[in-house]
């Protein structure tokens, strides 16, 4: 595949790099964004010259931010259930047999904030953010973004970030386990270095079993995911959703309930 949307690079070591390049969107994704990041993680994925992956967006402002709202009109511009073929990416991040590192190095919003949390591991840069988007701009990830995130830091305080859409720092991030570590953005390819190597060093099969035991306990919410993606593709064709979109574009709030605005 001619790479438009991503860059592809396989590093000394076994090491594969895969960064989102749409920094002017804040490396939001796009169908062709999606369709490229699974076909890169099929290749690095199943590569047996490729022991780590790690994943992560271009320039200095955002790790991802989620769908391209550009290219939302009812759905996305792709393929898949809601356009975008997320839900197999999201799986194949799982499936790949190999660890997988989300390199956070700016805004994890929405979209991004799902990718980070499916990934093995998660370094942040002191300059990151995280948290959800989707009730603000008519939207919902109605699979891995809900039920694993509750997995991943609890109930309460996934229903916190999905529900009221606020950003957390890194730190915050680390101590809600939604994220590993966090370290000074200057230092943050090292810490990543860091930990690749560490990787690099254990057992590819012992790793591999690892996953696969840890994806066990979850394997439900694939289902839960795609009947969740049938039915947000639903939503999406409906006025309420349509509004989120529309009002993001055009930069002013929302009016999903206009009649109680409609009332004297």
């Amino acid at each position: 595949m001619d790479y438009q949307d991503i860059v592809y690079e396989e590093r000394p070591r076994g090491v594969a790099r895969i960064t989102i390049n749409r920094p002017a969107s804040y490396n939001a994704f796009r169908g062709q964004t999606v369709e490229e990041l699974i076909h890169a993680f099929l290749k690095a994925g199943w590569d047996r010259s490729i022991a780590v992956i790690v994943l992560t967006g271009a320039g200095d402002k955002a790790f991802c931010t989620g769908g391209d709202q550009g290219a939302h009109e009812g759905q996305y511009d792709g393929r898949g259930t809601i356009g975008l073929p997320i839900d197999e990416l999201q799986s194949l991040i799982r499936d790949v047999p190999k660890p997988v590192i989300a390199r956070v190095n700016g805004f994890a919003i929405g979209g991004g904030n799902v990718l980070a949390t499916l990934c093995d591991l998660t370094i942040a840069s002191d300059k990151a953010q995280f948290g959800q988007v989707g009730p603000k701009v008519g939207s919902v990830d109605p699979g891995f973004g809900t039920a694993y995130l509750a997995r991943v830091i609890g109930e309460k305080k996934a229903r916190e970030l999905w529900y009221l859409c606020r950003r957390y720092t890194a730190q915050q991030a680390v101590e809600m386990g939604l994220a590993n570590v966090v370290v000074p953005h200057a230092e943050l390819d090292a810490e990543v270095d860091r930990w690749c190597q560490e990787l690099l060093e254990r057992s590819p099969t012992a790793l591999a079993l690892a996953k696969r035991s840890f994806n066990a306990d979850t394997e439900s919410i694939r289902g839960i995911s795609s009947m969740g993606m049938q039915a947000l593709s639903l939503y999406y064709e409906t006025e309420e959703s349509k509004e989120g979109g529309r009002a993001f574009r055009e930069k002013r709030k929302p009016n999903f309930r206009p009649e109680v605005a409609a009332k004297p």
